[in-house]
């Protein structure tokens, strides 16, 4: 029977992790099989955002769910929302049955564990490219109440501009606007034109409760 990730061959891939050794290991595992595809990485949301916005086309993004510059979900958020027809799969440490579903409820393609072993990758990555959501046999969680508002303030989330996205990431890390400013290279002012448009698109009426919207969002980082 003919392998079916050579039969839909992936021209672009991105890989997203902070650690240099598991996007190598990741590349070389599945070079084997994708054979001409071209793979880039990510070491960083923002570095990601980039090549997403270079590379419309892209054909698959492999993103670890807790990225330097992107707390929790949001990351997949605005990615699945603002380039809907890029699959985004979720690659983590994270077990957890409630971070799985979250992970799929939030529009990934698929959630596959970093525990995994290379045939199981493979054959995931096999199962997404050709339109499924694929997701480890876990028992199914049980999902809190507020999982619907989580879900309304994905959507409005998505909402936001890429640079407001990143001063809402960046104000969530606790940064003040003159050092928001300074290292997106603007002035203070736009950063509170940022800040106040994005208190509009989440609904919320200062900066605490827009953090605290923001953190619906995070994940608990698993004990690896």
């Amino acid at each position: 029977m003919p392998n079916r990730l050579i039969a839909l061959q992936a021209d672009t891939v991105i890989v997203a992790d902070d650690h240099p050794w598991f996007r190598t290991a990741i590349k070389e595992a599945l070079q084997a099989s994708q054979g001409e595809t071209t793979f880039l990485e990510a070491s960083s949301f923002e570095t990601l955002q980039t090549l997403v916005e270079e590379n419309p086309d892209v054909d698959l993004v492999l993103l670890d769910l807790h990225m330097p510059g992107v707390s929790g979900f949001a990351g997949l958020v605005y990615l699945c929302k603002r380039y809907p027809s890029v699959p985004v799969v979720i690659i983590s440490a994270n077990e957890d049955p409630l971070v799985i579903q979250r992970a799929l409820d939030h529009g990934a393609a698929g959630f596959i564990p970093k525990s995994s072993n290379i045939k199981i990758i493979t054959s995931a990555i096999e199962d997404i490219l050709m339109g499924e959501i694929w997701a480890p046999s876990l028992p199914q969680p049980d999902l809190p109440g507020n999982n619907v508002s989580e879900l309304a303030l994905a959507e409005r989330m998505a909402q936001l501009t890429p640079q407001q996205f990143k001063v809402l990431m960046m104000v969530s890390q606790g940064l003040l606007n003159k050092q928001i400013a300074y290292d997106m290279g603007i002035s203070e002012a736009t950063v509170k034109a940022h800040v106040t448009a994005i208190m509009n698109k989440l609904g919320v009426s200062n900066r605490t409760q827009a953090v605290l919207a923001a953190s619906k969002l995070d994940v608990s980082k698993p004990d690896l």
